[in-house]
Order: structure tokens, then sequence, then C-alpha cells
């Protein structure tokens, strides 16, 4: 069996000793892989993303990366570790500093990961070029340039350090349609080229179903599916995942869902419901669903689903 790229192990975390952000992930990420993390605010993608990049410690659990632990990893070799694992935030010109110009911050991981400055310039005019950045871009200002191309700078950036695994969090939000259409599909010619790996969160259904090969959804800090983007788009098993989809338009009226509209909010991860976390919202709940927390069961098929009663096909 090919070790995966990221694997998570019954992951948690918890904040000031109550607030369980995460309950319990099992996740691989197989190398070349691009996966879509979707749910609801609040559900723990973002803490996630956060205990990827080391920027947030499980409580407990492990982490492992090209099958060597996390900790592990950093302690031998940090910068190596954060040369391998870029991050794309949502808000690209506020992640940028807007007392840089932008080829200044290009050029600033080239010096703090101590890499060639001549290797390190030439590279960042090819890949200006191959990202379609304006040469004149480089000597503005982050607030000087349009969304799209604070994208751009913020990936180039990025490729810079040469990684291996790229976190975008809403990696199109804010962008005209027609921009981006632009972006997707530059991401995708950039997984292609320079063999990336990607973990893509975003409550977009269209860019998650455009993009990605694999769906994970998320509910209150835990995994209740994960599949194929066709086969999950085309039928999905758990009741959260038929009610997030069923708010994702269809060209073809044929395949139009009926909009699910779940009753309350999400419940507090500080009190979590017995049973299953869904079933005070679940349209679908049974006496079962109260009383017995259902685990996160593998198909046949390698699909996950966490329910005792998965739908089936319409």
């Amino acid at each position: 069996m090919t070790t995966p790229l990221v694997a998570f192990r019954d992951i948690h975390v918890t904040f000031a000793g109550r607030v369980h952000a995460l309950a319990g992930i099992d996740l691989s990420i197989a190398e070349g892989e691009i996966v879509g993390l979707v749910g609801e605010s609040g559900s723990g993608k973002t803490t996630l993303c956060k205990v990827l990049t080391a920027m947030v410690r499980a409580t407990s659990g492990t982490i492992e990366v090209a099958g060597e632990p996390l900790a592990a990893r950093i302690k031998r070799d940090r910068l190596g570790f954060r040369r391998s694992t870029q991050m794309l935030l949502q808000d690209a010109v506020a992640s940028l500093s807007p007392r840089m110009r932008v080829r200044a911050l290009i050029e600033e991981p080239l010096t703090i990961h101590g890499l060639n400055a001549a290797e390190g310039k030439a590279r960042i005019e090819v890949l200006r070029q191959r990202l379609g950045l304006p040469a004149e871009a480089l000597d503005k200002y982050p607030h000087q340039i349009s969304g799209g191309q604070a994208r751009r700078v913020a990936i180039l950036r990025a490729l810079i350090l040469a990684p291996q695994l790229i976190v975008a969090d809403e990696p199109t939000a804010g962008l005209d349609v027609s921009v981006q259409g632009e972006l997707l599909n530059l991401l995708l010619d950039l997984h292609a080229e320079f063999a990336l790996t990607y973990l893509i969160v975003s409550h977009n259904l269209a860019v998650v179903r455009r993009i990605t090969q694999r769906t994970v959804v998320m509910y209150l800090g835990r995994i209740v599916e994960a599949a194929p983007t066709a086969a999950l788009f085309a039928a999905p098993r758990h009741p959260y995942t038929a009610a997030l989809l069923s708010t994702h338009p269809s060209v073809d009226p044929a395949k139009r869902r009926e909009r699910i509209v779940l009753q309350g909010e999400i419940p507090s991860v500080i009190d979590r419901p017995s049973g299953c976390h869904f079933h005070t919202r679940c349209p679908h709940v049974q006496p079962r669903c109260r009383v017995d927390d259902p685990p996160l069961v593998t198909e046949t098929s390698g699909r996950q689903v966490r329910c005792h009663f998965p739908l089936t096909a319409a």
C-alpha cells in the first residue's frame, strides 16, 4: 500500500478544556490528490487546516506526513516542513503586507529559507510568466493590483518554495465568475505541472465539484461523509451532505434537487448532542439516532459514511 502524503488518525483539538473543535478525525490524503473540504461555518474545517499546517497543535491523536510523525518532522527540519506545506488564505490582499511591494513580498520567502537569490529570481520570472502576472505588477503595492492578480501573487509566493502540499482556503472567494474560472483552470494546470497535492476548503460547491477528485464533508468537528466527488454529488449518502448539495444549482433541470432546509442551528461544540450529533436537525431522524453515536463506516465502494440509516440513490 502506498504511504499517504498526509494521514490524520483520531485527531482531537480542544480549546480552553471545553471547546471540542475536532472530535476524532481520521483522514488520509494521497500524494497528488485534490481533496475538497466542505461544511457549514463552525464545522471544524479551518481548525483541521491549521493542524495540518502546524498552526494549531492537536490535543490528541497522530498526524503523519509522508509516513513520518508531524512533530518529529518539524523537530528535524522545521523550515523544510514550512517549504513543503503552503497555505493560500481566503483574503489574498490582506495576506500580503501593505508596506512591501509585490516583488519584495515574493522574494521574502527566498531570504527566510536561505535559498539561492539568483536562482530564486530566475524562478520568479518563470513563474510570473507561467501565472500570467504582468511584469509591472511586481513594482506595485498589494492594494494597487486586482483581486485576481493578488491571488496569482499569493500562488507565486507559495510555488517559489517548490511545495508538495497546498492548502487553499476559499481560493475563489470575492472574484468574478469569469476570473474564478481562469483561476481554477490555472490551479488544475499547476497541479499537473508541479505534481502538487491540494486540500481545497470552500463553501462554493461549484468550485469543489469543478476541481476536486474527492470530497470530505464535516459537521460539528467530525467527518460525516467522504467519497469521490462525482459519486458524492450524484448520490449523497448522509442526510447532511444531501442538505448541503440541495443548495447547489444544476444546469440540468432533471438533476435539480428539492431544497432541503435544515431546522435549527448547529449545536455547540461545548455541549454536543447525545447519539448522532446531527440528529437534532436531521429530517430522517429515528429513535436510535438520539441514543447511539454512529461510527464512520467504510463501505465496499470505499465511500465513508457516519450514519445509522444512510440514504439510498433516488
